[in-house]
C-alpha cells in the first residue's frame, strides 16, 4: 500500500462526492436550516420579552445546541449516503473491477476512499458549522466558548458514521448501508437521551443504556462533547436541577479516554471493512 495511491484515490473520491446530487441536497438543507435559525434567533428577545443580556445568552446557547443537532443530522445523512455508493456502487457497476485489475491493492483503495470521505465530511461541517455560528453571533451576539472543539467533534461524529457505512457497504447494497447507518445513528442518540434521563432520576439501570450505546457507536458521545463545547458554561451552574437530563445540554466534556476509544473504534471498524472488501467477490 503506497501513500501516493491512497492520496490519489482520496482526491478522486472528494471530486466524485462534489459531483453527486447528494451535495446539492446537503447544500439545500443547510441553507434552509440557516435561514430558519436566523429568523428564530432574531426573534428570541421579542418572543420571551425583556430578557437581560445574560438571559438572552443562555437562551441562545440552549437553542444553538438544538440547531447544531439539526446540522449534525444533515451531515450524518450526507456522509452515510455518500459512503455506500462510493464503494458498493462501484462494485456493482463494475468500475471497481476495472481499477483493481491494475496493480492496486484493495486496502489502499478502501483507505483512500475513507480519507476522501472524511475530508469531504469535515469540510462540510467546518463551512456549514461556521456559517451557523456566525448567524448566531450576528442575531444574538452569542459566541460559544469552544467553537473549534465543537466543530471538530461534529466532524469526528461524521467520520465515525461514514466508517460504519463503508463497512456495511462491503456487505449490502448502497441504499441499505446508508439506511442502516442512519438508523443506528438515531437509535444511539435515543439511547443517550434515555441514559441521561436515567442519570437525572438516579436509575443506574436506565443510565447504563446511554453508556453502553455510546461505547457501541461513539456518535452520541461525540455529539454530547460538541454540545458541551457550544453551550454557555454558566447554564448548568445556574440551572443545574431544572435542566437535568435535558437532551440538548451536556453536563461535562469528553475525557481523553473516550476520545481514544472513538479513535480505536474507527480503526477497528475500518480494519473490518478492509478485511470484508478483500474477501468480496467482484
Amino acid at each position: 500500500m503506497t501513500a501516493r495511491t491512497v492520496l490519489t484515490v482520496a482526491a478522486l473520491t472528494v471530486r466524485e462526492a462534489a459531483r453527486r446530487r447528494v451535495l446539492l441536497a446537503l447544500g439545500a438543507l443547510t441553507l434552509v436550516l440557516l435561514s430558519v435559525s436566523a429568523y428564530g434567533f432574531s426573534r428570541i428577545d421579542a418572543t420571551f420579552g425583556g430578557l437581560t443580556s445574560g438571559e438572552a445568552r443562555l437562551v441562545a446557547s440552549l437553542v444553538l445546541n438544538l440547531v447544531m443537532f439539526g446540522l449534525s443530522l444533515i451531515a450524518a445523512l450526507g456522509t452515510a449516503f455518500l459512503a455506500g455508493p462510493t464503494l458498493s456502487g462501484e462494485t456493482e457497476s463494475g468500475i471497481a473491477l476495472a481499477v483493481l485489475a491494475r496493480p492496486v491493492r484493495r486496502p489502499a483503495v478502501l483507505l483512500g476512499k475513507w480519507l476522501g470521505l472524511v475530508l469531504f465530511g469535515s469540510g462540510f461541517v467546518a463551512v456549514a458549522g461556521l456559517a451557523q455560528l456566525l448567524v448566531v453571533r450576528v442575531t444574538t451576539g452569542y459566541w460559544p466558548p469552544e467553537p473549534l472543539t465543537g466543530l471538530a467533534l461534529l466532524a469526528a461524529q461524521a467520520a465515525v458514521l461514514l466508517t460504519l457505512a463503508l463497512l456495511l457497504s462491503t456487505a449490502v447494497s448502497p441504499m441499505a448501508s446508508g439506511v442502516v447507518a442512519v438508523g443506528l445513528f438515531g437509535a444511539t442518540w435515543i439511547g443517550g437521551v434515555v441514559g441521561a434521563f436515567g442519570e437525572a432520576l438516579g436509575n443506574e439501570s436506565v443510565a447504563r443504556i446511554g453508556t453502553v450505546s455510546r461505547m457501541l457507536l461513539p456518535t452520541d458521545g461525540l455529539w454530547r462533547g460538541a454540545m458541551n463545547a457550544f453551550q454557555d458554561p454558566t447554564l448548568l451552574v445556574q440551572f443545574q436541577e431544572a435542566f437535568k437530563g435535558h437532551p440538548f445540554l451536556s453536563a461535562a466534556g469528553l475525557t481523553p479516554g473516550y476520545l481514544g476509544w472513538a479513535g480505536l473504534w474507527v480503526a477497528i471498524v475500518l480494519g473490518l471493512a478492509a478485511v470484508s472488501f478483500q474477501r468480496k467477490n467482484l
